[in-house]
């Protein structure tokens, strides 16, 4: 099958998918995956005007794609003030995290789903001078309407994972039409600006890893001194952003940990939080009283995991450990960000799975800075460790944040690159 033909099929299935569709965001709004009150977003549909002037289209897939975008996105409007922002993406957590951070003159819409009248229905109304893309949203639909009415667009932060490229390999006239959509690509590396010439992207600058160049994740001060308070001097086993079996792993390791350490406090904060009552009974399920932060529950002295279903809050519990389990990794999810923790200088351990940030653990794996166990076992003799020697794990961090500060450079040079293809669409280049 041709890529051409393979697009045909591919669009005339998504025409026809609207009352599917329809139900199956009903489920998901159900299963609270999405805001029931702005449904319509998903079809181009919206209750806000468009403001006067340039308009900036920014879409991120989901929270750590959209945090890594905003010093990009906040620099571009400082050197635009009349210029407007519709920031698109997929996940509520995301449009929550977006809601308390957007900068003026920001606001934020749910993605369109990927069928022609519900893209051009948002492209109508909004009208956008130029668009960004962050990292590896490639959706057929919307990238040939975004083409066809010849907005200006780059692809920014650019990933494709060996998995992924191999897919668009198979069907390289689909990956040729998509990306020609973007004027240019910003890759994270100059492999992944390889694999995208590869599948016919023309114009590919390598710019760096905009998720290097972030700021440290926030921590309300009286947050923190409260969470601090509530700790006290008992020693802590941190674990950030796990995903399904993994809780069960933690808590097992943990539980391990605890037979020689009955003061231990295991803080755990899922990836999303939405599934803190299972979560918690699972733990409960292996012996451990649960002190739920979504539930308003707080840390006493017979607490053994503090579950942080809440959302935002990654902050806070990279600061109460000089370490900190990475989730994503002891599943086949391909890992989380390492460079969160690092500029905190925690030191990052993670499982075997961490394709989404193979450069990235590859440097700090070599370097001392972060540590790969294979197994919840492996997690529970490294953290035994470090727990009886804490001088390992803050010399670790440190590793680990030089690491992280290094990328710092990211910023700059995406805003350099972006500045012809904004000049196009009639913006003043970002200093």
């Amino acid at each position: 099958m041709s890529g051409g033909l393979s697009y045909t099929l591919y669009r005339t299935f998504a025409s026809a998918a609207g009352p599917w569709l329809r139900g199956y965001l009903k489920r998901r709004a159900d299963q609270g995956k999405e805001d029931p009150a702005r449904v319509g977003e998903r079809f181009g549909r919206t209750t806000l005007a468009r403001p006067q002037g340039k308009l900036i289209w920014l879409h991120a897939a989901s929270v750590g794609e959209s945090m890594s975008a905003l010093p990009l996105l906040r620099a571009i409007l400082d050197a635009n003030p009349e210029a407007h922002a519709v920031f698109t993406s997929g996940t509520v957590t995301s449009a929550a995290l977006l809601a308390e951070r957007l900068p003026k003159r920001a606001f934020h819409q749910f993605m369109p789903l990927d069928q022609p009248a519900s893209v051009q229905r948002f492209l109508r109304h909004w009208r956008p001078d130029v668009a960004l893309w962050v990292e590896s949203e490639f959706w057929p639909n919307t990238l040939e309407e975004l083409r066809k009415a010849r907005i200006p667009a780059a692809l920014v932060n650019a990933r494709l994972s060996d998995k992924s490229f191999a897919q668009w390999k198979r069907a390289p006239g689909l990956a040729r039409r998509m990306l020609d959509a973007f004027d240019l690509a910003l890759a994270q590396t100059d492999e992944i600006g390889a694999r995208l010439q590869a599948l016919g992207l023309r114009h590919v600058e390598m710019t760096g890893n905009l998720k290097a160049a972030a700021a440290p994740l926030p921590a309300a001060p009286d947050a923190l001194a409260t969470l601090r308070d509530m700790i006290g001097t008992r020693p802590v086993f941190a674990a950030a952003s796990t995903h399904g079996a993994e809780e069960e792993i933690i808590g097992r390791a943990f539980a391990e940990l605890r037979a020689e350490r009955p003061d231990l406090l295991l803080i755990l904060a899922p990836r999303h939080p939405d599934r803190g009552p299972e979560i918690a009974e699972t733990l409960r399920g292996l012996g451990l009283a649960v002190s739920r932060r979504g539930a308003k529950v707080r840390i006493v002295p017979e607490t053994h995991v503090y579950l942080m279903d809440t959302i935002g809050e990654l902050g806070l519990l990279y600061r109460t450990a000089p370490f900190a389990f990475v989730g994503g990794s002891l599943v086949a999810h391909g890992g989380q960000n390492p460079l969160e923790p690092a500029r905190l200088g925690v030191a990052p351990i993670h499982g075997p799975h961490v394709f989404n940030f193979t450069a990235e653990y590859d440097e700090m794996d070599k370097a001392g800075a972060s540590f790969a166990v294979e197994s919840g076992e492996k997690l529970a003799e490294l953290a035994g460790q470090w727990l009886s020697d804490p001088a390992l794990p803050r010399a670790a961090g440190q590793r680990a944040k030089t690491i992280a500060e290094r990328g710092a450079g990211a910023l700059d040079a995406a805003k350099a690159a972006l500045g012809p293809i904004l000049k196009k669409a009639g913006f003043h280049a970002p200093a």
